[in-house]
């Protein structure tokens, strides 16, 4: 008899020993009459469709390391400059739909700023069809994380070669602006098999951040949660795509931005016309501030005119009527004393 076969009985014992225990402990729980929890929880038929849909809509794909495309001997030398690679944003105009309707391929894992983020940004900032800051600021940032990145892979490699102080002059600087990295990772992040790895955790981090402003999509004028999933036929196939039409909802709670709409009146007579047709019944400002304040002066002086006018009629009038019963009253005087004087003869 081998040993493991001598050691089978003293398993069995210990593995009867095990179940019996925990059998005890869950007849407490009403074992084995309570089946559990159940393994998927009841959802409503709205929120299964919409998880289905989320499933089926494909991915939006980019690269990290972004790819590198050379465009002058200069980028060919230097490497060129990294640049996001951002989801389409397809604008079309139509007399039924307005001017300012774009829609953008359905991914799931397009990502969208909260509308109370996006009100903020057009109502307070007064950015509303400009995106350039808003594009300035992502190019900014992800230039910034890939630079850093870069930076963090130097400092690894660097500390692999043993006969190079990192804290000397000039690599004192490189150590600086990584190492503060692995003084707040490295109680989070253990090492493995002796080796720090907190700094290609970090690296990873960065990476996500960097690949999610790829993914990021500003709906100016529009709010996120104004978007409506639709399916239209793109290069011939039929895809998902989040479209955004009509009226903007900022654009009826709160007064359109002068300029822009100074830009209908002297420059785009057509999108004033449209917008003055399709939504007058209601309550929105469509002509610039300069041009509404023209119109009330004019109103305010046509109705001093008017004014005066009527009241020179009214004085008019009222001397027409005084004379004419000043010229009664005399008549009846001359007849009253008229009368008099016969009665008295």
């Amino acid at each position: 008899m081998s040993l493991d076969e001598k050691f089978i009985p003293i398993r069995n014992t210990f593995y009867d020993i095990i179940a019996s225990f925990f059998q005890t402990i869950a007849r407490v729980f009403g074992y084995p009459n309570n089946p559990g929890m159940p393994t998927m929880p009841d959802i409503s038929n709205e929120v299964y469709s919409k998880s289905k849909l989320l499933d089926s809509l494909p991915r939006h794909k980019t690269f990290w390391p972004p790819i590198q495309r050379p465009e002058t001997w200069f980028e060919v030398i230097f490497g060129p400059t990294p640049k996001v690679d951002t989801v389409p944003k397809y604008i079309y105009e139509s007399q039924d739909e307005g001017f300012y309707n774009f829609y953008i391929e359905n991914y799931k894992n397009i990502y969208f700023l909260p509308d109370w983020l996006s009100q903020f940004i057009q109502v307070k900032l007064n950015i509303c069809l400009d995106l350039t800051v808003l594009e300035t600021i992502r190019e900014v940032l992800f230039v910034g994380l890939v630079v850093y990145s870069q930076i963090i892979i130097f400092r690894i490699a660097l500390s692999w070669f043993l006969y190079i102080n990192p804290y000397t002059f000039p690599w004192c600087y490189l150590a600086a602006a990584v190492d503060w990295t692995e003084e707040i990772l490295q109680g989070v992040v253990p090492a493995i098999l002796g080796v720090n790895v907190t700094g290609s955790v970090f690296l990873g981090l960065l990476g996500v951040m960097a690949d999610g402003l790829n993914h990021l999509v500003f709906t100016m004028p529009f709010l996120p949660s104004e978007g409506e999933e639709t399916k239209m036929l793109i290069n011939q196939e039929m895809r998902d795509v989040l479209k955004f039409h009509y009226l903007p909802i900022l654009w009826y709670r709160y007064p359109i931005p002068n300029e822009i709409r100074e830009f209908w009146y002297y420059d785009r007579p057509d999108i004033l016309k449209y917008m003055q047709n399709a939504y007058k019944d209601l309550d929105i400002q469509f002509l610039p501030d300069s041009v509404v304040k023209q119109l009330n002066e004019q109103i305010i002086s046509t109705n001093l005119i008017s004014e005066s006018i009527s009241t020179e009629i009214l004085s008019t009038t009222n001397l027409v009527q005084i004379h004419s019963k000043s010229n009664s009253l005399d008549l009846i005087t001359d007849a009253f004393n008229y009368f008099l004087t016969n009665t008295i003869n």
